[in-house]
């Protein structure tokens, strides 16, 4: 069995930093960490997919937290469907769960659902927020002599 580590941030000005120190502390050698500085939305991510090609059966994928791996809760059922099949578990270590065991992979999907739905509530209190003062900005400007 060996130790794999995935990490993932958004966009090139985050900093992976966190997720790798937290991948290391928990035994993933550095040669063993796959990174991708890519929206969880854009499906082809270039360290993941050479992930895919290097783990073995046995082998476990440490990622820090649950939406880091899968875009929304259908590629990450994909996702933990690939990997079982191949013979590896995925363990989350900020969630403290696991893919190892049925019980392991329901949670994740569920949680995996619970993710994607906060994170649309998200972008609309965002929307929200950035949007009316913006509105009524422009509102304000037009309406002046």
């Amino acid at each position: 069995m060996c130790l794999f580590g995935y990490a993932r941030v958004s966009t090139s000005q985050q900093s992976l930093d966190i997720q790798l120190n937290a991948l290391k502390e928990a035994g993933v050698a550095s040669s063993r960490i796959f990174t991708d500085k890519a929206s969880g939305d854009k499906a082809d991510r270039e360290d993941l997919n050479l992930l895919k090609i290097k783990v073995e059966k046995g082998d476990v994928i440490l990622v820090k937290k649950l939406d880091r791996l899968g875009r929304d809760t259908a590629d990450m059922i994909q996702l933990v469907k690939t990997f079982d099949a191949m013979g590896v578990a995925i363990r989350f270590l900020d969630d403290g769960i696991t893919t190892e065991g049925d019980m392991g992979k329901m949670v994740v999907t569920i949680l995996s659902a619970v993710a994607e739905a906060e994170k649309k509530r998200i972008l609309e209190r965002t929307n929200e927020g950035v949007w009316t003062p913006r509105a009524k900005a422009l509102s304000l400007a037009a309406n002046e002599p």
